[in-house]
């Protein structure tokens, strides 16, 4: 993984109780999925682990692992609304891990753990990762061409993870077009460098071209416009709590996570950045 454990910690590993008073209530940091259009956030992101789950083709039997488990939202949501009897996954945030365990899920394992070093005891019957794939790949290193070479590794690693026919319930953020205002450009650089440091987000081109020859794509959903719904509540859910969140942890803390997330909700407005759900199968 191209950023480091002290570099995902960061991002994710703040507090708990920081992003616990803003993120939906079992903790996605992802894009949640509007289907009828007046869902809650609740309701979204168990629509959006609905889906990859249903890209998956999980069942109470299947195996499966998330890679890149976060706070465990879609590891609960397999054991509890799909009744699989073990799932697997892997992070490297500490705190995220922490509260995994401390969840206590039934048939689940989560193990600390970069998924270029991982080494299945055996091989998994469906795999889901969201938004995981936005850590491999530094700036730099697209800059220098790397960027297919790096998410084709990826794909070809968690291939082995699997027989052929086997699936993968994929979502990832995407990098679109570039803005042209300076102060859009300069809000971007910070949200790469100061919140998600090391991380880069894919185009969609490279990651159609990463994809073969192991997986074949099945099925594309994209969800931008869900997207700029997610972030846009993340930050009215955030500034509820503002007095709160300056006296516990300063006001540079808020101010950081405030100018984030309100880039993301232009962002996703204006197109310069998106979001995108895989149905994949391994060849």
């Amino acid at each position: 993984m191209t950023s480091s454990q002290q570099q995902i910690d960061v991002s994710y590993s703040v507090s708990n109780e920081f992003f616990e008073l803003w993120l939906d209530t079992n903790m996605h940091y992802t894009c949640g999925s509007w289907l009828r259009g007046d869902e809650t956030l609740e309701e979204a992101q168990e629509n959006k682990i609905g889906i990859l789950a249903d890209y998956a083709e999980v069942t109470p039997d299947s195996l499966v692992l998330d890679i890149g488990c976060g706070w465990g939202s879609a590891l609960e949501y397999l054991v509890r609304d799909r009744g699989v009897k073990e799932a697997h996954g892997i992070t490297l945030s500490t705190a995220q891990l922490d509260w995994v365990h401390a969840r206590e899920l039934p048939g689940v394992h989560a193990w600390l753990q970069d998924y270029a070093t991982y080494e299945p005891e055996r091989k998994y019957d469906a795999l889901v990762s969201i938004e995981m794939i936005d850590h491999l790949c530094s700036p730099r290193q697209a800059r220098d061409g790397k960027a297919v070479e790096i998410y084709r590794a990826y794909f070809d690693k968690l291939a082995s993870w699997v027989e052929p026919g086997g699936m993968f319930g994929f979502q990832a953020i995407l990098s679109d077009r570039m803005p042209r205002r300076r102060k859009d450009i300069e809000d971007l650089a910070f949200t790469a460098d100061v919140i998600f440091p090391g991380g880069r987000n894919p185009r969609l081109e490279e990651l159609v071209m990463a994809v073969r020859p192991s997986w074949e794509i099945l099925e594309l959903r994209m969800q931008r416009e869900d997207y700029g719904r997610t972030t846009a509540e993340w930050l009215r859910r955030m500034r509820q709590h503002e007095d709160h969140i300056r006296a516990t942890w300063g006001d540079a803390l808020f101010d950081d996570y405030e100018r984030y997330l309100d880039t993301c909700v232009r962002g996703f407005a204006a197109q310069w950045i998106g979001d995108v759900q895989m149905k994949l199968r391994r060849c």
